[in-house]
């Protein structure tokens, strides 16, 4: 059976990026990254596709005066790759609404911050001042408005005492790092079902255990 092909669009370190390449290593996962778009060429995480062996792109925003033609770049250079799934992975660009239409369904984002709570940038500190006691990461199906989609997946993680914005964002990552292949294995698996706001994953188990921060002494 062939394997999916991905494109992925970053906009900086690509440590999602990296997590992906792991994954697609493997000989029993069912998808591999067809194209890497980095909307700037100082992106690091070029670096981890070519030293991969995958193709790359830079598609520079500032060179569009609208956002729907750089919108129509990516959607002709993920087109050319055969792309079947769009993986935004730290892409720091909104997608217009035609994009968003023209890959519905076929498009995800992970968001480090349990969705729909603390959209957009600061995540982490926000979530701080804010006293939660849980946050974490959400990979979900991207529509037009900004962090916003059917949620595949979340892990909650625990804000401690000591927490500065530097170290939740660091268990955050790690957390990140195992939910976004597992939501591409399970698209590419065909077990992904969105009904209206919601996805259902065929097959999927509960989890009935409640956790609670701090723990009842």
């Amino acid at each position: 059976m062939a394997r999916l092909k991905l494109g992925v669009l970053i906009s900086g370190r690509g440590s999602n990026l990296k997590a992906l390449i792991e994954a697609c290593a493997a000989a029993d996962y069912p998808a591999e990254i067809a194209l890497v778009i980095a909307n700037k060429p100082s992106a690091a995480g070029l670096d981890y596709a070519r030293n991969a062996g995958i193709a790359t792109s830079v598609i520079e925003h500032r060179a569009f005066p609208e956002r729907a033609g750089f919108d129509a770049a990516l959607d002709a250079e993920l087109r050319k790759h055969h792309v079947g799934l769009v993986c935004l992975a730290g892409f720091m660009r909104l997608l217009t609404e035609g994009f968003c239409t023209a890959w519905h369904d076929r498009l995800i984002n992970i968001h480090p911050s349990l969705l729909p709570a603390f959209p957009g940038i600061d995540v982490q500190q926000r979530a701080i001042d804010a006293g939660v006691r849980f946050s974490g990461c959400t990979v979900h199906f991207v529509r037009a408005a900004m962090d916003d989609g059917p949620i595949i997946i979340q892990s909650a993680v625990p804000v401690l005492p000591e927490d500065d914005a530097d170290r939740l964002a660091a268990r955050i990552l790690e957390a990140e790092h195992v939910c976004y292949p597992l939501a591409v294995r399970w698209f590419a698996e065909g077990r992904l079902t969105v009904a209206g706001n919601r996805v259902q994953l065929r097959g999927a188990r509960t989890q009935p255990k409640t956790s609670f921060s701090p723990a009842a002494g």
